[in-house]
Formats: structure tokens, sequence, C-alpha cells
């Protein structure tokens, strides 16, 4: 990557942060969109009304990131997930999920700069987003198949309710979780390595269970196990301009001060055991 590329990188990242606080403070002082009304007009699932769910199928293109996979899915992005280009997937993402115009297009600003690729200009496949370990895969061993032990133990894990009474996944039930598993890798896993960045990424891809979900239990088991957005959901995030990198971040850090890998030290070294390994 050269210098000049470098030189335009940096100034979209601070034309980018700078943007996203003044969004940030538009949502402290603006209304909140109305239930039935955050999925914008004209996008796919305006009104709960999402285009229709398929399986992929085995040469289809597929991440460890469930909410681009649902995109796939339903068709609101390339089926197959092969050929999709960064511009539609800060579109799409931004549409589906009220996500901020600052994050929804800093992610895919990152992939691409990830993979080496321009913007504007290339498509990637959603598979080599986890080949280049561009997304966190905590809660599975296998980023290209979903693990669905680990699904079941996050859901069950949930220990909140809602005003209507849902059953919730909370801020402490992800960090416990995530600090269980970081010291089971940990303990089984002498190659295991997690680097502060890769740490906050991890709680940063977990906060959006809880922002866009609403961390409800029954909206994420169709969410994570099928990859699929259930007919008349929406996103749970109402400010009316979406998800900020602020506060996405806010989420991520209070998950991550929350992780407690020592709190596992023994459930890790029985795992260690299990495996047949010495614990790290």
């Amino acid at each position: 990557m050269g210098l000049s590329s470098n030189v335009s990188n940096f100034f979209y990242d601070v034309k980018i942060m700078s943007w996203d606080v003044v969004l940030t403070l538009l949502n402290v002082v603006g209304k909140k969109r109305r239930i039935g009304e955050v999925t914008p007009e004209g996008h796919p699932g305006y009104g709960g009304h999402w285009p229709e769910f398929k399986p992929p199928q085995e040469t289809d293109s597929r991440c460890s990131c469930p909410g681009l996979n649902a995109l796939a899915n339903h068709g609101i992005i390339s089926r197959s997930g092969r050929g999709i280009s960064f511009v539609e997937i800060d579109r799409h993402v931004r549409g589906t999920y009220n996500i901020s115009s600052t994050l929804s297009s800093f992610v895919p600003h990152y992939a691409a700069r990830m993979l080496k690729k321009n913007f504007g200009e290339d498509t990637f496949d959603l598979a080599e987003l986890d080949m280049h370990n561009g997304l966190d895969a905590t809660f599975q061993p296998d980023q290209s198949t979903k693990h669905v032990p680990y699904i079941e133990e996050l859901l069950a894990a949930a220990s909140g309710k809602d005003k209507d009474g849902n059953d919730v996944i909370t801020t402490k039930d992800l960090s416990k979780l995530l600090g269980k598993h970081r010291a089971i890798s940990r303990a089984v896993n002498k190659e295991f390595t997690l680097k502060p960045f890769h740490k906050l990424f991890g709680s940063a891809n977990a906060s959006l269970l809880l922002s866009t979900m609403g961390g409800r239990v029954d909206d994420l088991h169709s969410f994570l196990i099928h990859e699929q957005l259930p007919e008349g959901w929406e996103s749970r995030v109402r400010q009316s301009r979406g998800l900020t990198l602020v506060n996405f971040n806010k989420l991520a850090l209070a998950i991550e001060f929350g992780v407690r890998e020592k709190d596992w030290a023994q459930v890790a070294n029985e795992a260690a055991e299990h495996h047949g390994t010495t614990p790290v």
C-alpha cells in the first residue's frame, strides 16, 4: 500500500470519526424512529416483510458473520455470497440493521483495505473475510461452519428480561461467555493468541447482538442458528441516525471490561485435561 493511499485512508478516518460524533449528538436530541418504521421505506424488509429466506447451497460463499449471511439468505445481497461490492454492503447493512452512515461505511472500507481491494470498484466473496481473519469467531471454532452447541450455550445463558417479559442476553452474559471461551481456547490450543485489538474486535461483534437484535433470545435463535431475519422483525436500534461508531464502541468496551478469564481457570484446566494438553 503506497504513501498516497495511507494518507487518503488517514483523512477518510478523521472525516468519518468527526462526523460520527455529530451523528451521535443528533441522536441524543432527535426523535427516535417509530416502531414499525425503523426499516426505511423502499428498502427490503420495510414493514417487517423480508424477502424470501433460502438456506445457502453447498457452492455458496458464507462467512462467520450472521448479519452478512442473513442478507445473502434473504437475497438482499447476492444469494451466492459471491461478487459482492463493498458499496452495496454499506447501503444494505445500513438499511437492514439501522446502522449509521459512518459505521456502515467504515466497516466495508476496513474490509477493502484488509483484502487490498478498491472500495468503489472491486467485489469480494463473503468467505474471503474469514480467510484473512477479518471477522471474529469467538463462539465457533471453525469460522466456515456454525458451531450450534456454542450458540445454544449463548442463548441459554440469557439472564435478563425486557419490558415485555422476553428473555434477553445482557452485557454481563456476553462478558462471562467471552471469558470462558477465551480461557478454554488458551488451555487447549497452544497456538492461540489474542491481541488487545482482537479482543476488542470480538467484543464489538458480540455487542451487535445487544444493539441491533436487542439481545432477544427468540430473535437470536433464528438469527444465529438459521441466519434468518424473523418475519416482522426490525432493528432494535431506533435512533434516527442509526447506531454510531461512538455508541458501538461504548457497548463493546462495556463487554470487554467485564471479561474475566481467570474466573474460568478450573474449567479451562478440565478442558485441557480432556484434550490431553498442558494448560498454558
